[in-house]
């Protein structure tokens, strides 16, 4: 039997990285997917010290041509893939709503949003060549507009137009390939991390890397009869 593999995108630090270690642990051969080639080949000889297969591979989701490029790589050398990541992702300006500037928007939606899509449908016909793939979008609870229109909730306060947005739309693009994608066996569900201590938040968050990447393997690993279209906190149901 082939060993199952799985392609993360971002994968040379904090989430990513943490989780490509998990993956490997879990026994599957990781992509590490990293727009910065030499950053990507230092993660791969870490991962590698410790006994987890891995494999640098560049690919710049913002780039269609780097993407398909990628893509056609996994093709050839695997002939399929059993799991997508799609991990990269940029915060833009923290700053109120009114202040934020369109293009700042626009860069975030880029990678948060459209990237995702790029990524996913480029990636398709090697996740199709699985019987039960799975595709991970990692999102965030500031993603959740039941929890930011809620006084009550520990991120009611944190009102970042551009991010938020940008979750909120990537939870939607999961919805809609989960409805598609099913007939195919393909699982699409959204990960919050949690808020962990990484670049994002000049590593301020109460969460390590190690527990944010969990949920993320736990939707990655599901078995054929597990949930799809869905949006989850360490196994546990986020509200949209």
């Amino acid at each position: 039997m082939h060993k199952k593999t799985v392609l993360i995108t971002g994968a040379n630090k904090s989430i990513g990285f943490e989780t490509a270690r998990q993956m490997g642990r879990n026994g599957y051969s990781v992509w590490i997917g990293s727009r910065d080639a030499a950053r990507g080949e230092e993660a791969v000889q870490l991962l590698s010290a410790e006994g987890v297969e891995a494999r640098p591979i560049y690919i710049d989701v913002t780039d269609e041509a780097s993407v398909r490029q990628a893509a056609d790589r996994v093709q050839t050398e695997d002939g399929k893939l059993d799991v997508l990541i799609n991990n990269a992702g940029i915060p833009g300006q923290m700053v109120p709503p009114s202040q934020q500037s369109i293009n700042d928007i626009r860069t975030i939606y880029e990678t948060n949003v459209f990237a995702p899509v790029l990524v996913t449908q480029t990636f398709l016909p090697a996740l199709k060549k699985v019987g039960n793939a799975n595709i991970v979008m990692v999102s965030s609870g500031l993603g959740s507009l039941g929890w930011l229109s809620d006084p009550g909730n520990q991120f009611y306060g944190v009102n970042f137009l551009g991010y938020n947005s940008s979750k909120t739309a990537l939870n939607a693009i999961t919805v809609a390939l989960a409805k598609e994608l099913a007939a195919s066996g393909i699982k699409v569900n959204a990960a919050d991390p949690g808020y962990t201590a990484t670049d994002f938040n000049g590593h301020s968050g109460y969460r390590t890397v190690q527990q944010a990447a969990s949920g993320i393997v736990w939707l990655a690993t599901l078995g054929e009869k597990g949930p799809t279209g869905g949006f989850y906190f360490d196994g546990v149901v986020v509200p949209w």
